[in-house]
């Protein structure tokens, strides 16, 4: 906003005149213009919300036409001449409507003309725009779109069965996206026209509730999309506008000077202090409206989002947390007056502090005096519940005296609770601590809140509870520090110092997160492999519930035992590559229990925890049972690896059938991961990507796996393991597609199961629900000789005896384990 008002600045400061009462000046705001990130977060909205309707209505067919047909039968109680008059002048006032609001604009507006024309031309593009994607949609259900859209989206026209309506419904989306993009100010004579409008639709028999909807909603996401693509004028007030808002206020403002991004510095008359004056405006507001929405529904911490406050709201807990900040006796700015210039913009003016913040202070300059300062200002906080949330080195300003002033108080809170009391005494730690040490910042603050105060702190002393600012801080302290040798991390530091002053200070992190972010991608992955995978059960021609239902009892039998049977060899192949000796019936439970604890974690993510914990708690150290669980991971993928080329070639052998010949799979899939390898190795940055990922590798897994050689004896009952675990799993899923009346080759069903346990193991979902499923449905159908149908029912009762059926078990081995201090 500087380059925009830096140029009118010299218009106002020589502005003497401005007593109260004076008329506002002309304009609103400024010649540029802006794209507001609220415009874009509405059309990516519109565009999910079309989509929805336009899915709801395909799968909820019954419902829609159900409601349509109520709709028209309802309508057939109304005459049809009177009908058709009110439809053509509703329609006739719906035409004219831009028109009208476009002359009534022009006509009351004294000045700013180019602005107003400005935006009749965006609501123009916008009106083009809605009416193109309108014919679009109508041309595409009309055209390649699935016939059940057409059924659910029109309805045959009175008195022509033939001929049916729009999808979407005439002119409403032109009319509504250009008085949304024109920025109308007129509100109830709009509103009624379209509500005449779409009633006349539905009592004409010309339009169906669907088709109305989509009309809405194409006219408002073609708005926002015109007013996001070209931009909309600047709302932020011209230094004129400020000055005359501020005088309103009671103030005597006569200069106003550009100060940074939304601040200015305003100079009043009568040697009266100057001003630092804050806009608040809704473009910058909405421009975190997604992060910190998502932050505070993921963090328990985390402020009240702003973004989702109005304007006026915003302006008050501002002005709140300042004016109770001051009562408290804490130095901070003091506010001289607050005003709204508008629907969309207010300021807060503050006297002026003149001084520098904690970042610009020279390192000889940060005294224990001044830290005991920072830290007895935040004290005056606590001790009245006020939590700043923002304790980064812009906040905490130093006057020429030397004393701190806390200022920035925008997203804290009042009556806030311990938790969030705690974070700032976490995040202050951390924000002087970078300046100065570990050791001085925790001795001021043991020094003046206490030792008690200072470790009740520490659960929380951890990155996700810190600034964006501050754990940028500490990622570059740490590159700082990346070719020196390793030395202990900032935050490890602090809790080392203040541990030697309250060495019984609770040192385990506060769970902070109310949703993970792996947890809404399993939750998400889920549902869309249950969306696909569910039609599969209604979409056959034979029911795979029956199916199961009807299993022979002796493969289901065996199919049963080689489940079972396949815990056994995972914990040989476990232990096998584990130099120590473990006790093997713990190991089986182990991997039982691990049956469980994939209903809680995606698919290959849960087993390798639980084994790494099963080995601390054996006395392995930390570091040698990652390597040893690295070890059979390496060793399992490069046995998974030759098992579908033996698999591959025995399928051609039984089939007979060249194109699925062993050889060719294996020189073109040496061949392309020789490209790859060769193409990631000769661009500079993605060989050191791949350097770091590998270094694991060569430093912790390959020494592992050295002294592994030294006892071949147990390095064989390893491969064994991995070996027959997938051999059991194959009979397995073998045994259940047998157990349906199925006869596909056990090399097919081999070369199925590998493939799709290793997309389950990438997959997001717990157990790899749905991506295994339906990797296997689909490689059962292509490779072998089974129907749809008996592919599906054959996975059924597979997933039923590897996945929930050892649920219960696998819970009950896990408590047992926790019992027995085994895990």
């Amino acid at each position: 906003m500087a380059n925009a008002t830096g140029s009118r600045t010299a218009e106002t400061a020589g502005d003497t005149t401005g007593d109260r009462g004076d008329p506002p000046p002309p304009g609103i705001s400024g010649t540029g213009r802006i794209r507001q990130p609220a415009a874009l977060i509405r059309l990516l909205t519109g565009l999910a919300v079309i989509s929805l309707t336009l899915l709801f209505a395909d799968c909820a067919r019954a419902t829609t036409s159900g409601l349509a047909e109520d709709v028209a039968a309802a309508a057939a109680l109304v005459p049809q001449p009177l009908g058709g008059v009110v439809a053509g002048l509703t329609t006739a006032a719906l035409l004219l409507l831009p028109g009208f609001s476009a002359a009534h604009r022009l006509l009351r507006t004294a000045a700013d003309r180019r602005q107003v024309l400005q935006q009749l031309a965006d609501g123009v593009l916008a009106a083009v725009l809605a009416y193109g994607a309108s014919l679009a949609v109508d041309l595409w259900i009309e055209g390649p779109a699935p016939f059940s859209l057409v059924t659910a989206l029109t309805q045959p026209l009175p008195g022509d069965p033939l001929a049916r309506t729009q999808p979407v419904y005439g002119y409403l989306a032109p009319v509504l996206a250009f008085l949304t993009a024109s920025a109308a100010r007129e509100r109830r004579v709009p509103w009624i026209v379209l509500a005449l409008s779409a009633l006349a639709g539905l009592a004409g028999g010309t339009a169906t509730p669907t088709a109305l909807l989509l009309g809405v909603l194409i006219g408002w996401t073609a708005a926002h999309g015109t007013r996001w693509a070209v931009g909309t004028p600047d709302p932020r007030p011209r230094p004129a506008q400020l000055l005359h808002a501020l005088r309103e206020a009671g103030l005597r403002p006569v200069t106003a000077t550009p100060a940074g991004h939304d601040r200015y510095l305003v100079g009043q008359r009568d040697g009266r202090p100057e001003l630092d004056v804050q806009l608040l405006d809704r473009q910058a507001v909405a421009a975190a409206l997604v992060q910190r929405a998502w932050r505070r529904l993921r963090l328990r911490t985390a402020p009240h989002p702003r973004a989702l406050r109005s304007l006026r709201t915003g302006l008050e807990h501002e002005a709140l947390v300042s004016y109770a900040a001051v009562a408290a006796g804490v130095r901070t700015h003091r506010i001289a007056a607050t005003a709204e210039l508008g629907p969309d913009t207010a300021v807060v003016a503050y006297e002026r502090l003149p001084g520098r913040t904690l970042d610009e202070l020279a390192d000889e300059e940060l005294t224990d005096a001044l830290l005991a300062d920072a830290w007895g200002q935040l004290a005056l906080l606590q001790r009245r519940a006020i939590a700043h949330r923002a304790l980064v080195p812009s906040a905490l300003l130093v006057d020429a005296a030397g004393a701190v002033h806390l200022v920035d108080l925008a997203d804290g809170d009042i009556a806030a609770g311990e938790l969030v009391l705690r974070s700032d005494i976490a995040q202050l730690l951390t924000t002087l601590a970078l300046r100065t040490g570990a050791e001085r910042s925790v001795r001021a603050a043991v020094t003046v809140l206490g030792p008690d105060a200072v470790a009740a702190a520490l659960p929380l002393l951890q990155p996700i509870a810190l600034a964006r600012e501050t754990r940028h801080a500490l990622k570059r302290a740490g590159l700082a520090t990346a070719t020196a040798p390793p030395a202990p991390d900032l935050l490890e530091r602090i809790r080392a110092e203040v541990l030697r002053s309250r060495p019984q200070a609770p040192v385990r992190p506060v769970r902070l997160e109310r949703l993970r972010p792996r947890t809404l991608l399993a939750v998400g992955g889920g549902l869309v492999a249950g969306w696909l995978l569910l039609p599969q059960f209604f979409a056959t021609e034979s029911n795979p519930i029956a199916a199961v239902a009807d299993a022979d009892p002796f493969w289901l039998v065996l199919a049963l035992l080689a489940a079972a049977v396949s815990h056994v060899m995972g914990a040989m192949g476990f232990v096998g590559f584990v130099p120590e000796r473990l006790n093997f019936r713990n190991a089986v439970l182990v991997q039982v229990a691990g049956s469980f604890v994939k209903l809680v974690s995606p698919a290959g993510v849960g087993g390798v925890a639980l084994n790494t914990r099963f080995l601390q708690r054996a006395g392995i150290p930390t570091a040698q049972a990652l390597s040893s669980v690295g070890v059979g991971q390496l060793l399992g993928l490069v046995l998974h690896l030759l098992q579908v080329g033996a698999f591959l070639y025995l399928t051609g052998v039984e089939t007979e059938n060249s194109e699925l010949d062993a050889l060719p799979f294996v020189v073109g899939g040496l061949a392309v991961a020789g490209a790859l390898l060769a193409g990631v190795s000769s661009v500079p940055v993605t060989r050191r990507w791949l350097a770091a990922r590998l270094r694991p590798l060569t430093t912790e897994v390959l020494p592992r796996l050295v002294e592994l050689l030294r006892n071949p004896g147990r390095l064989a009952v390893g491969f064994t393991g991995q070996l027959l675990v997938s051999i059991t799993l194959i009979a397995c899923l073998y045994c259940c597609a047998r157990a349906v009346g199925q006869q596909p080759g056990f090399a097919a069903v081999g070369v199925v199961f590998l493939v799709g346990n290793a997309a389950g193991n990438a997959a997001p979902t717990p157990g790899g629900a749905g991506f295994v499923d339906g990797a296997l449905i689909t490689g059962l159908t292509n490779l072998t000789s089974m129907e749809n149908g008996g592919a599906v029912a054959a996975v059924t009762l597979f997933r039923l005896l590897t996945l929930l059926l050892p649920v219960l078990p696998g819970w009950a081995a896990f408590s047992w384990l926790q019992r027995r201090g085994a895990l």
